[in-house]
């Protein structure tokens, strides 16, 4: 695996591409520096935009709404200059793949991403598929959400909100909760997988607390010399945190896991194998989820959640990867023709199942939100295959935790030193998305969430 990467990067390395790199990446920093400084007030307090989104969960629509439109007010402020910065990217990266000669930067970036196991058209055809599958059952939930929240049609801030009419659910009070909490939940699937956590606690190797001022997202970093994780979050007390946080952890046990592996690059797995680390953690856990809620009615609502999340993963990835793919090989357009092309590309995938009239401004922009589009162009399709292969782990599981678990950490395990499809083999899965395959695993989530009515 390592020297077929080796050859791979020989063969597109040019000299003239190395200070556009540069640029790159100091053109890239200005995405965080621009998205890390936005914040609102709501009800004269002023909160990150991470905050904000907590009360899209409000049960009182008014505030929902005043909170999403003061959200997407924020985010238009800098709408132009995102605009221009994403034009300066993709002026640079287009330069990149001509000097490689490719044709566009599409093509340079799979091979760049060394994407042996799959190609551009398979990607087509996964988008086709998730649009056949997946979008017919998230459209069915939509329906059953307007229908019990008694709405119609569903706006954009009424997608996050319980259908119980109750409050938000809250399953930490604060970042040391919420890890002492995730430790815990980890122990009791294996004590190792505790212990590990555990350790991080105690050098101090989680940034969980969201303040202002600090860049966006989370992520797991890998500590080269000592083996061990760094996980960053913006945490403000929601089940997504609780998500992110189990998901960040799935990544800092494949840290540990593959801490010992003989060289560097072995740890450093294709992100579909390190998303599949994070994104199975995340089903898991579920079953321990009772560490995070006291009332089972509460548990019931989280898992319900999460599932539905599972899938609503699937067309978002499509989404912004079939906008990429039409973003770098149409590389001459506009901003107003890119916006265009993100609507028609959102509505194919159901545009997150909510009524956009009179929010036109706002449904073109949704796209400035995804970091990944500025700083990592093409990370994002794995996401989908790597959220196949979780569920595939998870239905396994629910079968015989026990074989599952091991498939899964014994996965983990190989790092990047056997092909995709053998690591996924190892984990008891396969390396699939064509259309059979997810309608087999959309069936199953819709299987669990019929058990949780």
């Amino acid at each position: 695996m390592y020297l077929r990467g080796i050859k791979k990067s020989l063969e597109i390395y040019r000299d003239e591409n190395v200070p556009l790199f540069t640029k790159l990446q100091v053109a890239q920093q200005k995405y965080q520096a621009i998205s890390g400084a936005m914040s609102v007030h709501i009800n004269d307090q002023e909160y990150t935009l991470e905050q904000a989104a907590a009360f899209l969960k409000d049960v009182n629509r008014e505030l929902r709404k005043q909170a999403w439109e003061t959200i997407q007010q924020r985010r238009l402020v800098n709408k132009d200059e995102l605009n221009v910065l994403f034009d300066e990217l993709i002026a640079m990266r287009h330069e990149v793949s001509l000097n490689a000669g490719f044709e566009n930067y599409r093509d340079y970036m799979f091979q760049a991403l060394g994407r042996f196991d799959y190609t551009p058209k398979d990607c087509y055809k996964f988008a086709e598929a998730i649009e056949k599958e997946v979008v017919p059952i998230l459209k069915d939930q939509a329906d059953k959400r307007a229908a019990d929240l008694q709405i119609s049609p569903l706006k954009p801030w009424d997608m996050d909100v319980s259908t119980s009419g109750k409050p938000a659910l809250k399953p930490f009070a604060n970042g040391e909760e919420l890890v002492d909490k995730t430790i815990t939940c980890f122990e009791r699937i294996d004590p190792k997988l505790g212990q590990m956590l555990a350790t991080m606690k105690a050098n101090k190797l989680f940034d969980v607390e969201s303040r202002k001022g600090k860049a966006p997202g989370g992520y797991n970093y890998p500590l080269a010399e000592t083996g061990a994780p760094f996980i960053f979050m913006n945490s403000a007390n929601t089940l997504r945190d609780l998500t992110t946080m189990v998901h960040e952890g799935g990544h800092a046990v494949h840290t540990f896991l593959t801490a010992k592996l003989e060289l560097n690059d072995f740890k450093h797995c294709p992100s579909e194998v390190a998303e599949l680390a994070s994104m199975s953690m995340e089903l898991i856990t579920m079953d321990q989820w009772d560490v995070y809620f006291d009332k089972e009615e509460d548990l019931i609502r989280a898992k319900r959640e999460q599932l539905i999340d599972v899938l609503k993963t699937l067309p978002w990835v499509a989404v912004i990867d079939q906008f990429q793919h039409w973003i770098y090989t149409n590389p001459g357009h506009n901003a107003a023709e890119r916006e265009e092309a993100f609507k028609q590309i959102y509505s194919r995938f159901g545009a997150g199942f909510a009524d956009w009239e009179g929010l036109e401004a706002s449904f073109g922009n949704l796209w400035q939100k995804q970091l990944h589009l500025f700083e990592v162009p093409f990370y994002y399709i794995e996401y989908a295959i790597a959220q196949l292969g979780a569920i595939a782990i998870y239905k396994n599981y629910k079968e015989d935790p026990a074989k599952a678990l091991k498939q899964y950490l014994d996965a983990l395990a190989l790092g990047y030193t056997k092909p995709m499809n053998e690591i996924y083999e190892t984990a008891g899965i396969k390396f699939d998305f064509s259309v059979d395959y997810i309608a087999e695993l959309a069936d199953f989530i819709k299987n669990e969430l019929a058990k949780l009515d």
